[in-house]
């Protein structure tokens, strides 16, 4: 009988059949990727200073993540360091699938030594550039490395096809050790030391001390287009960017494609990245060309007043006869905005647009369930009574969320959360706006102090959400990169001084906003961005300048479940590190 059935034509047929469209289906239904990162300890020379670095797998920076839209991937972190670790993959939606986020005390309890996790998540509806770091203490600033999500097979990209594609990593490189700093300026209350360089691809280049064997080089090939895949890691910065005599074209921001438009230079927030396509000249141009990177600054503090450069350099043609060397060739520098030049920052800001193209729509929410209204900026604490300050007028410096400095829980917030013990971790209290309204940008008010909570919000399932985010002139207006884990948000609107609810919201953008994962809240301005509560979980929101999260620039958005299935978080994973 068995035989028989075996050999039915019939049979033969639909197992034909149905390998056929297995071999069809895989791509379109993503593969599993598994990658595994050793966390260890590496010896690392830069600015003649050597160093023992945190780093992954050996690499620095760390290796690459490659994958596609709709991938499955398993990461196994191993942690060989005495720090406990953790990994964020930043942008990257997590949806349903909150336990592998990264954030320390926030998602999961960080990985200690000798342990290990599994980061399991799935791809879904991304693709472009984003990135990975470490979300614990300041341990990003050098563990970091590019994703790289490619879109589905057989559909192409909604721009020329480049030749090649090359990420680049801005970041910034401390002589000192970066854990040490931060600890100290906590202890003192006063501002961290500010980094001894910038980086790309961790090189500082040229115009730093002993540096000109570590710099990036960009060989190219005459009339060809290059995808240049930028991000920036760097800890506390904002950088402008620029190649020297060439302009490039911005097809995508954080995964998102934009309406493709030409500049000389962009600006480019920690946590953000920037796709660009560079169309080499024609003809070899017997030159090489500066690409540099310098600080967009809007605080009062100290900051790194370098530069960073690596070299765009032609491949010389073949019947190319010169005695000239590559070092004779003439070198050309770009001319960088100044370091306070928020009207640049706000014209490149402005020209980001989504594609909205049937293919790739932007799905803006164009009703509004819940708002909210939060002041973003700085603060003071008390100094300890047996303790003299280094802040503002003796006091500790801090930072807030309507003036809420958040208080980093000992335990996950999202374990407590699922298993319904948020008791003595958290409270779903967070001020939705401020309790006591002031003139926001004008005169700041005599009292400075901060309140401390480890407050959240929370959100039903599926509610359409609209967030005001207003800096503040208390100890100096400033930009802040806002960053938003598991969502995508619409930047639907930005201005100068005051939101005004009576007439801002007239000229907001529902029509093809820019779709980000980090936005900049413009120095002395306010931002308007709209989502949708899809993802169910607890979602860290915080600044990307790592000094103010350290000083508690950072709270919490809790999503309920919604009540079909697929509206839940799933439990979590068996090897979910503890506390």
């Amino acid at each position: 009988m068995g035989s028989s059935l075996l050999q039915s034509p019939a049979l033969v047929g639909v197992l034909f059949s149905f390998v056929i469209l297995s071999l069809f289906a895989e791509p379109a239904l993503g593969i599993t990727r598994h990658y595994k990162f050793d966390v260890k300890l590496q010896n690392v020379t830069r600015l003649c200073h050597t160093k023992s670095i945190i780093s992954v797998n050996g690499q620095f920076p760390g290796p690459r993540i490659v994958a596609r839209e709709g991938d499955q991937l398993l990461i196994k972190v191993v942690n060989h360091v005495q720090n406990n670790i953790s990994i964020h993959w930043h942008g990257i939606r997590q949806l349903r699938s909150g336990w592998a986020d990264g954030p320390a005390y926030i998602t999961q309890c960080p990985i200690q030594t000798g342990q290990s996790y599994v980061y399991n998540f799935t791809i879904v509806g991304q693709r472009g550039t984003l990135w990975w770091h470490a979300h614990i203490s300041w341990l990003r600033s050098t563990l970091y490395g590019p994703i790289i999500i490619l879109p589905k097979r057989g559909i192409p990209y909604p721009f020329v096809k480049p030749y090649k594609e090359v990420p680049i990593i801005f970041g910034e490189w401390f002589n000192a050790d970066p854990e040490a700093i931060i600890s100290q300026a906590l202890q003192t209350g006063g501002g961290p030391n500010v980094s001894d360089a910038y980086t790309i691809n961790g090189l500082p280049g040229p115009l730093y001390n002993c540096s000109a064997k570590d710099t990036f080089k960009l060989k190219v090939k005459p009339g060809k287009t290059y995808l240049l895949r930028l991000i920036n890691s760097a800890l506390n910065d904002e950088l402008f960017f620029s190649i020297a005599n060439h302009t490039v074209t911005i097809v995508e921001v954080d995964a998102v494609y934009v309406k493709p438009f030409e500049t000389e230079t962009l600006l480019i927030a920690p946590g953000q990245t920037t796709n660009i396509l560079l169309r080499t000249k024609s003809q070899y141009p017997s030159a090489t060309f500066f690409m540099t990177a310098r600080l967009y600054v809007t605080g009062q503090g100290t900051f790194d007043n370098s530069t960073v450069a690596g070299i765009l350099e032609y491949e010389k043609p073949r019947n190319f006869h010169s005695r000239n060397s590559i070092k004779k060739l003439p070198l050309f520098k770009p001319i960088l905005p100044p370091l306070n030049d928020t009207s640049f920052a706000t014209n490149f800001t402005n020209k980001l647009r989504s594609l909205a193209s049937a293919q790739f729509p932007a799905n803006v929410p164009q009703n509004v369930d819940k708002r909210f209204f939060f002041t973003v900026g700085l603060g003071t604490s008390p100094c300890n009574s047996n303790q003299t300050c280094q802040g503002p007028n003796g006091t500790m410096f801090a930072a807030s969320v309507n003036n809420v400095s958040f208080i980093m829980p000992s335990t996950a917030l999202l374990q407590s959360h699922f298993f319904g013990q948020s008791n003595g971790v958290y409270t779903a209290n967070f001020p939705i706006y401020p309790s006591i309204p002031f003139n926001y940008t004008g005169t700041p008010p005599n009292n400075t102090m901060v309140s401390n909570g480890t407050k959240s919000v929370v959100l039903p399932y599926n509610k359409s959400v609209e967030l005001i985010m207003q800096d503040t002139s208390i100890l100096g207006a400033e930009s802040h990169p806002l960053h938003f884990h598991g969502f995508n948000f619409f930047v639907v609107g930005q201005g100068f001084g005051n939101f005004d609810p009576n007439k801002d919201p007239a000229n907001f953008n529902l029509v093809d906003p820019i779709e980000r994962n980090t936005v900049g809240v413009p120095s002395g301005g306010w931002v308007a961005i709209r989502f949708l509560a899809d993802n169910p979980g607890v979602w860290f929101m915080h600044c990307h300048l790592e000094v103010h999260t350290s000083w508690g620039l950072k709270m919490a958005w809790i999503v309920l479940d919604g009540k079909l299935p697929e509206q839940k978080l799933l439990p979590p994973p068996a090897d979910l590190p503890k506390c």
